[in-house]
């Protein structure tokens, strides 16, 4: 049986078995299908990373926004584009508990630090040329010196790709452009 098995495969008879180029071509062509799909994910890493950070900064803007509403008190978020990080800040300009991990936990955020967010770079603040917006008691957002606000854009950046969180005068209206 062995016999018969060896001189089926070519084995046995002085001859070595090695694929043949059809096996190989196959192989070829499905790590190209395979390459083909991993580099758009790869190179689509920054644009993730930047919608995600922006998502994050809206919802915490609002967060801030809403509590101030709630509290019946001035909230505020202190961005710091050298350090890619902001802060959540309540009344006294004291970092708030993170309302999701509790105790212990700041409200900070730090992009460098932050899992998947490695790439997202705080490329300006601008809120009225200052780097903190207040929300007061009805949602209105403010600015450093603690009058209105006239215009509010934090741009952040990551892969090439950059997204713009802008605060609305007034309102307080925040939207990712």
């Amino acid at each position: 049986m062995d016999k018969i098995r060896n001189n089926i495969t070519g084995i046995g008879n002085g001859e070595r078995g090695a694929f043949t180029l059809v096996e190989i071509l196959i192989v070829v062509v499905i790590l190209g299908i395979a390459m083909t799909m991993a580099v758009p994910m790869f190179s689509s890493a920054g644009s993730v990373q930047v919608d995600s950070a922006a998502n994050i900064i809206a919802s915490d803007l609002e967060y801030a926004r809403s509590m101030a509403i709630t509290r019946q008190q001035s909230y505020a978020v202190l961005f710091n584009a050298g350090t890619e990080s902001y802060e959540v800040l309540d009344h006294n300009g004291t970092v708030i508990t993170h309302p999701v991990k509790g105790s212990g936990f700041d409200y900070a955020v730090n992009f460098p630090n932050e899992r998947g967010l490695g790439q997202v770079v705080i490329a300006s603040v601008n809120i009225d040329g200052g780097s903190k917006i207040a929300f007061d008691y009805i949602g209105a957002p403010f600015n450093e010196g603690g009058t209105e606000m006239g215009a509010g854009a934090i741009a952040i950046s990551a892969g090439g790709i950059t997204r713009t969180i802008s605060i609305e005068p007034v309102t307080g209206y925040i939207k990712i452009e």
